[in-house]
């Protein structure tokens, strides 16, 4: 059976993102069990919390080299949060501390704006700009509304890594794509409809790279 590793680091509304993904009938588990992480057919990486603490935790986890290896040999795989923000070389948050290093590029955190209602952390609902077609994003409408919740956002070195952008106090990078990588920003998990299918569409991706396979 088509199965997707959730990676359970010590941080991140792991059961939250099972939910949403057995709402929209695919299968996942939640395990730091790297083996297993290394025979799924989809992994996702959620987070919430500090960069540090996840790098940190991933390490002495020893899944560094199982998060590596599964993006590298193209399994799909979905970054959520912080899970987007750990995919570049470095953050900025009580740092700069360094990341898994797969894309380039780093993770600051928003400047002071006198804009009204400007506040960090970013939370809330708020709208995202689709910069490329990706097969994550199908059916989802541009200025389609998604849920936030972050301090820090990623700016990538290859401009052609941004799938969608979001207006925040100026325009920010809200989710990266690769061919088999999504990561987002937001949170599907907490995006009602428009999340779960985002959620739907990954886990097609993961069908449709299982039956290639």
């Amino acid at each position: 059976m088509m199965e997707v590793a959730i990676i359970d680091y010590g941080m991140g509304n792991l059961r939250s993102v099972q939910k949403g993904l057995a709402r929209v009938g695919v299968p996942a588990e939640v395990t730091r069990d790297a083996d297993h992480i290394g025979r799924a057919a989809g992994v996702v990486l959620p987070g919430v919390g500090a960069f540090g603490a996840c790098m940190d935790n991933l390490r002495q986890l020893g899944l560094i080299g199982p998060v590596r290896r599964v993006i590298e040999r193209g399994t799909p795989f979905l970054g959520i949060c912080l899970g987007m923000q750990l995919l570049f070389d470095e953050s900025e948050e009580f740092g700069p501390v360094a990341g898994l290093g797969l894309f380039r590029g780093r993770c600051v955190r928003f400047r002071e704006s006198d804009q009204p209602d400007f506040r960090i952390p970013h939370m809330g609902w708020n709208q995202i700009r689709k910069r490329q077609d990706v097969p994550h994003l199908g059916g989802i409408p541009d200025g389609a509304f998604v849920y936030f919740v972050h301090s820090y956002y990623v700016v990538p070195q290859d401009p052609n890594l941004v799938a969608t952008t979001t207006d925040y106090g100026g325009e920010f990078v809200s989710a990266v794509a690769t061919e088999n990588v999504f990561a987002c920003q937001f949170h599907p998990e907490k995006s009602q409809e428009i999340g779960l299918r985002i959620l739907k569409n990954f886990g097609a991706v993961v069908a449709a790279r299982a039956g290639a396979g």
